[in-house]
């Protein structure tokens, strides 16, 4: 028997038969990412139902050096939880890790094993009267312990933040089979490194998240939900600051669109109209929310920051939702923007953020000179205004051969994104990662020192690179290379 035909007997008898397939149908589906740009092979799928199973099959890994992808509801855009080509790892599935340990109103805190999907949570509090803050299009299948490890955003990283300011204490089991356990909430601890936060967003390069606590918030009592059209993308900042200086707390979202973007999604979704009577050159969503029991003056607020901001020449038009149906309508034309985009043909997709302030100035600039250099393109930006994080995506011109143009052009646009954000100090990943997709480009432009102290821990933390290699963290540069 040899090392690898030892090793998965070992793994069979470790975590049984609903630990382990080897079945290529059943595997099929979790060796190529959500996007469909990658795709890769693994020996298995080891699907362990316990932190204990995972820390033993960890060490079992480390044991015979067999490279681990750890695994979520595989809804990531990056790749990052994609194995290579070579077959020689084995893809670590969290999702029979699927329950809520703990949920408790009055600390309102929730411990959630890594395999619970994001909607679970979101029912399971609502149900005790509370929410979690954080959503996004994949919450159906989107799962805890991946929307930790990528430090997940949302549309509501505007007043709550990405999922870092989310997590309270992770559980996780490192590189040796180890397991770190700080699930634990203290309100002050000063022990040393919130070694914690290495976890977050590590995109399992670091540990394997296997658990985490969850900070809960009181339920949403009453919700006014905005659409307005503004001139230009700085008069919808404008808007955004007046709307922060009015509504307070009580501003959960603020998204935006360019008109023709709000044109393509009302062309793709059926029975779909403009909630403007004219068409604007951007687009701003906006939501209000109050708790339960201070609803009482939501409507007059929202009333009350629109007629200001018409006084102060801020907006063009505005309507507020008249019903819950209305406000879904008004969101699900936000949430239908990447559907209507890819029946227009190939894009390339950029995940960007630069300095709050500067985002309309950088897309004024970008726009133009992306479309002038590469003809025939369309350049478009829409998303999350508040927090500086705008997705930037590039549509092929009409009549391209998708694989060709996206490996040729489409490669090379996305380096000149890429390198304009660098340029205005900006980041090349927002909110989505690096996983494979961007590990080129991080190694190009990324700051030297950073990527030296991100590959010092890794080195540190699993010193045989076994957990997620290729992914987010580069190798070092051989010796004598430049």
């Amino acid at each position: 028997m040899n090392n690898t035909e030892q090793f998965l007997a070992e793994a069979a008898d470790l975590l049984g038969p609903r630990g382990l397939t080897r079945d290529p149908d059943l595997m099929a589906p979790w060796l190529t990412d959500w996007r469909g740009r990658f795709t890769g092979e693994a020996m298995a799928i080891a699907s362990p139902a316990s932190t204990e199973e995972v820390s033993a099959l960890v060490k079992l890994c480390a044991r015979h050096r067999v490279p681990i992808v750890a695994q979520g509801g595989n809804t990531g855009m990056c790749g990052g939880a994609t194995p290579d080509g070579s077959g020689r790892s084995i893809l670590l599935s969290l999702r029979r890790m699927n329950t809520i340990r703990r949920l408790d109103p009055e600390a309102r805190e929730a411990v959630c094993e890594a395999g619970v999907i994001l909607q679970t949570l979101h029912e399971a509090a609502e149900t005790e009267g509370l929410r979690f803050p954080l959503t996004l299009g994949g919450k159906g299948s989107a799962t805890i312990g991946g929307l930790v490890s990528t430090n997940a955003g949302g549309t509501q990283v505007l007043r709550h933040g990405s999922m870092r300011a989310q997590v309270l204490g992770v559980e996780a089991v490192l590189a040796n089979g180890s397991v770190f356990n700080a699930l634990t909430v203290l309100k002050k601890d000063n022990r040393g490194f919130d070694l914690k936060q290495l976890l977050i967003g590590s995109e399992g390069t670091l540990g394997i998240v296997t658990a985490a606590t969850l900070k809960l918030l009181p339920a949403i009592g009453e919700r006014r939900v905005v659409w307005a059209g503004v001139p230009s993308l700085a008069g919808a900042r404008a808007l955004l600051l007046h709307c922060q200086d009015v509504a307070g707390n009580a501003l959960e979202g603020f998204e935006v669109m360019p008109q023709q973007t709000l044109h393509d999604v009302v062309a793709h979704l059926p029975n779909a109209r403009e909630p403007l009577a004219e068409p604007h050159a951007w687009h701003a969503l906006i939501e209000l929310v109050a708790e339960r029991g201070e609803t009482d003056r939501l409507g007059e607020l929202a009333e009350r920051m629109l007629a200001s901001a018409f006084e102060a020449g801020l907006l063009e038009d505005a309507v507020i939702a008249s019903n819950e149906r209305q406000a879904d309508d008004f969101w699900l034309l936000r949430d239908s923007i990447a559907p209507a985009e890819r029946e227009k043909g190939p894009a390339v997709q950029h995940d960007i953020s630069v300095p709050v302030d500067r985002m309309p100035e950088f897309v004024e600039v970008a726009v133009p000179q992306l479309e002038a250099h590469w003809p025939g393109t369309e350049a478009l930006a829409f998303g999350h205004l508040g927090d500086g994080n705008v997705h930037f995506h590039v549509i092929a011109p009409p009549g391209v051969e998708p694989l060709e143009w996206m490996t040729g052009d489409g490669k090379k646009i996305s380096a000149e994104v890429y390198e304009l954000v660098t340029a205005w100090h900006g980041s090349i990943s927002a909110e989505h990662g690096i996983g494979q997709l961007k590990l080129d480009e991080l190694v190009r432009l990324g700051d030297p020192v950073q990527l030296a102290m991100m590959r010092a821990v890794k080195q540190a933390l699993d010193p045989h690179e076994l957990l997620n290699p290729g992914k987010l963290v580069p190798l070092a540069p051989a010796a004598g290379s430049h």
